[in-house]
């Protein structure tokens, strides 16, 4: 396995590492692209990254750094978002710089506010397609990958190697008790929306609270949720795939691989269906959009989880027993 696990389990960790060195200065990104570049070279390490194809999804650590094969679906409106954005304690006043990208909601601790009035603060843009599992892949294609996969577990996610067997759909159908429906009111009621980026007074959650978000979205939903797979029979996993750089070079149907930071905070949820309630109460023509519509530009998180993408490839083939990349002698035989 890769020296470091880190970068599997806590790659925000990373990212803040190189956001604190530069600062403001863009160059951070790109260094931290070139950082999973050369992550992903070593020692077959793409094997080590969980795959969202393959495990589900409340097996997946929060946060930490998947993969996914999929195909774009759709393409939304591009969201703005803060890039760079300053909080306060409000015991010692004391101001930190913290960077919005690869993430859905700020970085807050207990004592600490988002200062919205910061000169500090920067608005950037990202573009988010929905994906979906490669339409029509066939089951021994699927079975490749799992198997190619199921020996090299990284121990830093949160499922263990003894259920790899279970498939996706089968840990779809398991039976969810709302053990905290209370606390995650209660979280929500001290959460607010910022330029893109929900905030939220607390920086930690348990593992079991993403899980704790399935089961309540899964009561909440008045009819089952459509994941608008372009084959009728398809299961797995649909993703909003939040894409930060060089967005224009992909199109609606391109077949990709996504590395990227998991993103399935339950307060994602809750906060979505209170922005459009005091948008219709703000705005009556709002009202005139169907439940359907909403859920698919902003569905539960749980049901549909975001993935912040760090490096995104298009697939020439999904063959698991040919090379990723094909030169033009190779495509003639």
């Amino acid at each position: 396995m890769p020296c470091g696990e880190d970068w599997l389990s806590h790659p925000l960790g990373i990212v803040q590492g190189f956001f604190a060195q530069n600062g403001v200065n863009p160059d951070w990104e790109k260094k931290v692209i070139e950082y999973f570049k050369e992550k992903l070279k070593e020692n077959n390490a793409p094997k080590w990254v969980p795959s969202l194809n393959e495990v589900p999804l409340h097996y997946l650590k929060p946060n930490s750094f998947v993969k996914f094969r999929c195909m774009i679906q759709d393409m939304f409106d591009p969201e703005f978002y803060m890039g760079v954005y300053e909080t306060v304690n409000r015991n010692t006043k004391a101001r930190v710089l913290h960077f919005g990208k690869y993430r859905d909601v700020a970085e807050c601790g207990p004592q600490q506010e988002v200062d919205l009035n910061s000169p500090r603060t920067t608005t950037l843009e990202r573009q988010t397609f929905y994906c979906v599992p490669v339409p029509g892949e066939s089951t021994w294609v699927k079975e490749a990958y799992v198997n190619a996969n199921q020996a090299r577990v990284s121990p830093s996610t949160s499922y263990t190697p003894s259920r790899h067997k279970r498939s996706y759909e089968d840990d779809e159908d398991m039976d969810l008790q709302p053990n905290k429906q209370k606390d995650q009111h209660a979280g929500a009621r001290q959460a607010g929306s910022v330029g893109g980026l929900q905030w939220c007074g607390e920086p930690k959650r348990l593992e079991t609270e993403a899980s704790t978000g399935q089961q309540l979205n899964f009561l909440n939903l008045s009819s089952p949720f459509d994941l608008n797979f372009p084959l009728p029979g398809e299961k797995g996993p649909a993703c909003l795939v939040k894409v930060y750089e060089d967005w224009d070079c992909f199109k609606v149907n391109d077949v990709l691989e996504l590395y990227g930071v998991l993103s399935v905070d339950p307060v994602l949820s809750i906060l979505n269906n209170d922005e459009r309630d005091a948008s219709s109460l703000l705005d009556p023509m709002e009202c005139t959009d169907t439940a359907e519509e909403q859920r698919v530009h902003s569905p539960p998180a749980s049901l549909v989880p975001r993935i912040h993408v760090v490096l995104a490839q298009k697939l020439q083939h999904i063959n698991p027993l040919l090379p990723a990349c094909l030169n033009k002698e190779e495509s003639k035989t």
